[in-house]
């Protein structure tokens, strides 16, 4: 049965791990594209006095949209932003309690993420049927939905992803596990 249950907590995190760099490459993806975009206003600003029409609304959905794609692998590395010094000094002599401690940590997140998932979900829907837009009209604009998609799947995986760290901890979670071999040593 715990066999079983172990088996199936590694496919899922395979499965998430797959998902979240996936994720994070198409965030490095529009990454390139908003350098692109950007030089292309400037040179087009400068050179030829025809800025490009929607720079700034597209530096706007793309910033969303590289945040959220990106999130739930810098989570699974374990960079996201946060202090862990208090815990790396208590871990040294009393690991348990830093233990316990992270997982107090990330289960709350969970919860957080879920939380964010589920208030998102409601938008996405509203905007899919209203095909609500930004930007200004005649010049450039774009549909809110795919914004309100990415954020709510990001806070789903980083929710799951969250879970799998509090089912399944590294013995050492200071360090990146990345690959499947080093996770079974």
């Amino acid at each position: 049965m715990a066999e079983a249950f172990n088996n199936s907590v590694r496919a899922l995190s395979r499965i998430t791990n797959s998902i979240a760099m996936g994720a994070n490459a198409i965030g490095t993806a529009v990454v390139l594209a908003l350098v692109v975009v950007v030089n292309y206003d400037v040179v087009a600003r400068g050179v030829f006095h025809k800025p490009f029409l929607g720079a700034v609304e597209v530096v706007q959905f793309s910033m969303v949209l590289i945040v959220f794609l990106q999130l739930p692998d810098v989570i699974r590395v374990n960079r996201l932003t946060r202090s862990d010094g208090f815990l790396t000094v208590l871990g040294m002599r009393y690991p348990q309690t830093a233990g316990t401690i992270r997982h107090i940590i990330e289960t709350v997140s969970a919860v957080f993420m879920a939380l964010i998932a589920v208030a998102i979900w409601p938008e996405f829907a509203k905007m899919w049927e209203s095909q609500d837009y930004f930007g200004v009209p005649g010049v450039f604009t774009a549909p809110w939905w795919p914004i309100k998609l990415v954020t709510c799947l990001s806070a789903g995986l980083c929710t799951i992803i969250f879970a799998l760290k509090v089912i399944s901890p590294a013995a050492k979670p200071e360090l990146i596990r990345m690959s499947e071999h080093e996770d079974d040593k």
